[in-house]
Order: structure tokens, then C-alpha cells, then sequence
């Protein structure tokens, strides 16, 4: 797909997606399993058994990489399930750049949050804390201080993931 076209695409999906997440903390099912579907039919009709593989390829990448993390409890399925439907879209490579910028971002709102919810001080203090208690003693002391009062909406970070790609930030030029 070209880029206006997948800016064309993703957007009302990320959008949607937003904002569902943001009112209601899911990523409904009839919300990502059309942008699969389409993802699939728009590349097998753009690129044939070629286009078609493509899109399967890009949707187990990006439902491969957040199974792990949702198996942990850190996400949501309809988290796993928006990155599958945007890998569909965008292929394997697009899907594994989307999937690393969309950490990258997840880690910038996580610290964000942390430091909105405690000030940067205290938010300091217990991240070193817990930066000790895993690097030098070799446990997991103070981890369970960083906890939220509050869970974050991982959608936004996938989003934010996304837009990078979109203007051609991706870690591995694609």
C-alpha cells in the first residue's frame, strides 16, 4: 500500500481506537476484526497470493509480539488484537517497527504517568529504588511501589507507535 493510503486506512482505526480505550478501557472486537479482514482483502487485491501472505505475515508479527505482555497481564487483548489488525495492513516489517516504537512510546506514557501521578521527585526516588533492588541485589525490591492507582491505556501507545511509522521514524527505515 502507499503511505497516503495507509494513512487513509489507519486512521479512523487508531482514532476509534482511542477513543474506545480511553472511554470504555477495551479495543472492541468490531473494531479490530473488520480492520483484519480488510487489511487481508486490500493486500491480496493489491499484491495477489504475494499481497495476501503479506498481510498474514504482518498479522501473526503483530499479534506475536504483545501475545507475551498480555499473557503477563500488562495489556489488554483488544491491545494484542488492534496491533494484529494493524499488522495486516501494514506487513511483517511494518508490524515489528510499529511493534518496538509503540514500547518506546508505552514507556514514555508509563514514565509520564508515574511522574503526573507522584512529581518527578518521588517518581525518581522510586525508580531508583527499584532500579536497586533489581540490578544490585538481584530481586525485586521496591517493583511493587511503581504500581498505578490507575491502569494505562495501552491503545494510545500502539497509536502513537503507529503515527511514528507513518512519518517514516520506523527503527529500520521501513
Amino acid at each position: 500500500m502507499t503511505q497516503s493510503m495507509l494513512i487513509l486506512v489507519l486512521t479512523p482505526l487508531l482514532i476509534t481506537a482511542i477513543y474506545t480505550d480511553l472511554r470504555w478501557s477495551r479495543i472492541p472486537n468490531w473494531l479490530t476484526f473488520p480492520a483484519m479482514g480488510m487489511g487481508f482483502l486490500v493486500n491480496a487485491w493489491i499484491g495477489g497470493l504475494d499481497g495476501a501472505l503479506f498481510s498474514l505475515a504482518g498479522l501473526g508479527v503483530g499479534m506475536g509480539l504483545f501475545v507475551l505482555p498480555y499473557g503477563c497481564r500488562a495489556i489488554g487483548a483488544g491491545d494484542v488484537k488492534l496491533m494484529a489488525a494493524i499488522g495486516s495492513i501494514v506487513g511483517p516489517s511494518g508490524a515489528f517497527s510499529i511493534a518496538i516504537l509503540s514500547v518506546l512510546a508505552g514507556g514514555l506514557y508509563a514514565l509520564g504517568a508515574l511522574g503526573y501521578q507522584w512529581g518527578l521527585a518521588a517518581t525518581s526516588r522510586k525508580l531508583a529504588f527499584a532500579a536497586y533492588g533489581v540490578f544490585v541485589t538481584g530481586g525485586s525490591t521496591g517493583v511493587g511501589d511503581l504500581q498505578l492507582p490507575f491502569k494505562l491505556r495501552y491503545g494510545l501507545a500502539i497509536a502513537a507507535g503507529t503515527l511514528l511509522f507513518l512519518l517514516g521514524l520506523s527503527p529500520f527505515g521501513g
